[in-house]
C-alpha cells in the first residue's frame, strides 16, 4: 500500500515569506519508511557547502507554524534549513497506518 501525498504549493505559513531565501518542498523517508515532508529554506546571498540544521516543532504543530519561522530565519543567517512534519502529521504520510486508508 502507497500512501499518497498531497503537498501544498503556494505560501501557506503563519509568518511572512522571507525575500532573504529560497523555498522549496522537499520529500524523505525516516527509519520506518514514512514519506516525511519538508520545507527548505536556502539563503539567496549564499554558494557552496553551508551548514545546515532540521528543525521539528513540539507536538501538536506543524513547519508552517513556529519551526518554519525558526527555520527560515536561521537561514536568513547564512544555514541551509528543513522545516519537517512528523510522521501522522501535517503533509507528512502516516494516516494510512492508522486508519487503513489505501
Amino acid at each position: 500500500m502507497r500512501e499518497e501525498l498531497k503537498l501544498v504549493n503556494e505560501w501557506d505559513k503563519t509568518f511572512p515569506k522571507s525575500d532573504k531565501v529560497n523555498h522549496s518542498k522537499i520529500t524523505f523517508k525516516n527509519r520506518y519508511g514514512f514519506s516525511l515532508v519538508a520545507d527548505m529554506y536556502v539563503p539567496k546571498d549564499k554558494e557552496g557547502k553551508l551548514p545546515a540544521i532540521a528543525v521539528c516543532g513540539p507536538f501538536g504543530t506543524v513547519k508552517e507554524q513556529c519551526s518554519g519561522l525558526y527555520a527560515q530565519t536561521m537561514a536568513e543567517k547564512g544555514y541551509l534549513t528543513i522545516a519537517f512534519d512528523p510522521s501522522f502529521t501535517g503533509e507528512s504520510s502516516g494516516l494510512s497506518k492508522i486508519y487503513g486508508i489505501s
